[in-house]
């Protein structure tokens, strides 16, 4: 399935040409690829993630061009652009009731679903949890034998265009009703304890040393995280600001405690 890439980039500047058959078959075809997972918004490049904005400026078009219908999934009744994704048995991707995957979403084998959501152009690895009420927004980028605990939110974006969505990579444990946003970025290996909030700007402080190193935007590999905060001074006076805590590498009793019940991973 060839793309030209051109004809969404013009399409992206210029509306009027999403009325060209050419224009609307190569929208078509991106999400197709998305769904299929031959194509994603987000690659990893050498230590670094990539964005391929076309494809992000293609997902805001495949919008543009589809309108608000009528769909059915038993008894139950959607009104909305995009159909639900299909054909999980043919993936090998075990998909509980009450859980709802986008069309354009990618689950790749062995992913699980417990009642959750999926969004349009994320990118959910093999042997994936995705446990109750956890959210993937759009674009999400979730690597391999990882864990969404239960209620766990992963931000989506889709513009402004080049922004960076989330980044879940390998063997991370993600524990219950931890949000990461913004683009943030979870190193493989890494356990982030329930409750811990990522954002672009959190001041994630890595407490092991005698002397506290911080990071923003990024948790580093094998880190263990924590909630936790710390004091702020403003003009009405001092106040405790949210941050997250490094507070150890993983090591085999954390891989014990957070891993994944292989009974359940069983197609």
């Amino acid at each position: 399935m060839l793309i030209d890439t051109q004809s969404i980039e013009k399409a992206w500047e210029d509306r009027s040409l999403l009325s060209q058959k050419n224009v609307i078959n190569d929208i078509n075809d991106t999400i197709s690829l998305l769904n299929r997972g031959e194509i994603r918004v987000a690659e990893k490049q050498g230590d670094d993630w990539v964005i391929n904005s076309w494809i992000q400026k293609a997902i805001n078009l495949y919008f543009a061009i589809n309108k608000v219908k009528d769909m059915h999934a038993g008894d139950f009744e959607y009104a909305d652009k995009v159909p639900l994704k299909k054909d999980f048995m043919q993936w090998g991707v075990r998909v509980v009731p009450g859980a709802v995957a986008r069309y354009g979403a990618f689950l790749a084998s062995g992913v699980v679903m417990m009642p959750s959501f999926v969004n349009i152009g994320a990118y959910v690895d093999e042997s994936t949890m995705i446990d109750t009420w956890a959210t993937v927004g759009s674009a999400a980028q979730i690597g391999k034998n990882v864990h969404l605990a239960g209620g766990v939110g992963i931000g989506g974006v889709l513009e402004p265009i080049g922004a960076k969505p989330v980044i879940i990579e390998d063997h991370c444990f993600i524990g219950s009703r931890c949000i990461v946003v913004e683009g943030a970025r979870v190193c493989q290996g890494a356990v982030l304890g329930a409750g811990t909030t990522i954002t672009a700007s959190t001041k994630i402080i890595d407490v092991t040393n005698d002397k506290e190193v911080i990071y923003t935007g990024m948790v580093p590999e094998n880190s263990v995280v924590v909630p936790g905060s710390y004091t702020k001074h403003f003009p009405s006076g001092d106040y405790n600001v949210n941050c997250a805590l490094i507070i150890g590498k993983r090591k085999e009793s954390t891989d014990k405690k957070t891993s994944l019940n292989d009974a359940l991973r069983l197609f």
